[in-house]
């Protein structure tokens, strides 16, 4: 018995009859009373008497009854918690895996793969990873994340010798790669200006939406994709430019448009920042893919480098899960340009707050894989040299899958297959036609028709061109 009196506390040993509620203290009693039904910790003190007595055996105290409303609404407290809809991007990759034939291929993966399917660990990465095993060290991480990394990571988005770098003039963090960059940035945005809205193109990544509404920030969109074209709409995106509010936010792709891989020309981004300045734009770039347009870091770099020489502040979300193969470490940045050092350190103590009650710090390994690389000069150019690799390898596959096209027969122009350019290949098939090549041919991408492909390509092109032919492309 004086086991058990922790949880009911007797004033004296137990009568003969234990079942009447008067026999215990007044402190256990209220669970036995009608409405009211018992709070939380009245619920969380039944279940662990219960567990006590289920211990005890026999000689335990029988458990008083709880009311039938307050048993009703226990079991019913998220019944009306309806099923999420499935991701269109990871929902993909479930069903995916729940396929059991043995034909099926997943096309629409965001990831790089080798030739027979399988994730790839870069070089460099293999030898971060030996330097570290070397040198654990598993403490916090201050709450604004790794500073070599950061200092890194701005050299790559700002260069190496940007005069904003020196004058300390750039609030930055490290982020759960570009997507919590995005959303870190988008708290930011509806906390210090909260009348703001964010322009976002059509089409773009599918959870750019997501962010920015969970943030409560409003949303438009502007004009990007030519369909008719396979290309891009630079009137239509020009003309939604010209016709925005004066200071709106604009998120543009810095390189690798996803999913479209449609791309500006250099020329058409300095007409773009150009417009712009005129309307006092802010800018917010998300550099998902540095490196993988043309492979060479610099040069996909080259839309934020214009708009910094027109003398812009800008937002920056960098993530290395693409160029550097770290896509489960979660490695990013978010920066911010600021008008003066003291704007800039005002700015990143208010994002670190907005990181404390989300994750408080961010994870360091992806950070010690990433500061090692590029700090590393040795280092860093087997790692640019393996970014050419993967995107050189890319764009083959870009040729050889427009050739395959074309050899079959197809009366169709696939100009745009070579002309897009990065990790995917914005297809123009219908999202009926989609479903027909998942379910007839096990062949998974998403219903956009982004397509990222890398193995088995004479079956997948006629497969496309039959699914086709019975459904013209629109």
């Amino acid at each position: 018995w004086k086991r058990n009196a922790f949880f009911f506390s007797p004033a004296k040993p137990p009568p003969a009859r234990r079942n009447k509620p008067t026999d215990f203290l007044p402190s256990t009693f209220p669970l036995l009373r009608p409405p009211p039904p018992p709070r939380r910790p009245a619920m969380a003190l039944y279940r662990r008497a219960a567990s006590a007595i289920r211990r005890r055996g026999a000689g335990a105290l029988p458990l008083p009854l709880l009311p039938a409303r307050a048993m009703a609404m226990a079991s019913s407290l998220f019944g009306h918690v309806e099923p999420a809809p499935k991701d269109p991007i990871l929902g993909v990759t479930e069903a995916f895996l729940a396929d059991p034939s043995p034909d099926k291929v997943n096309v629409g993966v965001g990831a790089y793969r080798d030739d027979d399917g399988k994730p790839v660990v870069l070089d460099c990465v293999r030898e971060a990873e030996r330097r570290i095993a070397g040198n654990l060290n598993m403490e916090y991480l201050p709450m604004g994340g790794s500073i070599h990394m950061i200092e890194e990571s701005l050299k790559l988005a700002y260069g190496e010798d940007s005069e904003f770098i020196k004058d300390k003039r750039i609030a930055a963090v490290q982020a759960l790669s570009g997507t919590g960059a995005c959303r870190l940035f988008a708290d930011f945005q509806k906390r210090f200006l909260p009348d703001s809205q964010i322009y976002i193109p059509t089409p773009t990544w599918s959870n750019h939406h997501n962010i920015w509404r969970d943030a409560q920030v409003p949303q438009r969109t502007f004009s990007y994709y030519h369909p008719e074209s396979r290309g891009l709409d630079f009137a239509g995106l020009m003309d939604d430019i010209k016709n925005a509010p004066n200071g709106s936010f604009f998120l543009l792709h810095a390189c690798a448009h996803n999913p479209t891989g449609v791309d500006p020309t250099e020329e058409q981004w300095r007409e773009i920042s150009y417009q712009f300045k005129l309307k006092n734009h802010f800018p917010f770039f998300d550099m998902a893919y540095q490196g993988f347009a043309s492979g060479d870091p610099e040069r996909d770099a080259k839309a934020i480098r214009i708009f910094l020489e027109d003398g812009h502040q800008i937002g920056c979300a960098q993530s290395y899960a693409k160029n550097m193969g770290l896509y489960g470490q979660r490695a990013g940045c978010l920066s911010i340009l600021c008008e003066d050092e003291m704007q800039a350190v005002a700015v990143k103590s208010q994002l670190q707050q907005i990181a404390r009650p989300m994750y408080s710090n961010p994870p360091v390994h992806g950070a010690l894989v990433v500061s090692i690389i590029l700090s590393d000069p040795e280092l860093k150019n087997v790692w640019l040299g393996e970014v050419k690799g993967m995107a050189d390898r890319i764009i083959g596959m870009r040729k050889a899958l427009r050739e395959n096209l074309e050899k079959l027969g197809s009366p169709l122009s696939w100009e745009h297959v070579t002309n897009q350019i990065g990790m995917f290949c914005y297809s123009g098939m219908t999202p009926e036609q989609v479903d027909r090549l998942t379910s007839e041919y096990h062949i998974y991408m998403t219903r956009n028709g982004r397509i990222r492909y890398q193995q088995r390509l004479e079956l997948f092109s006629f497969f496309v061109l039959f699914i086709i032919s019975l459904a013209p492309l629109v």
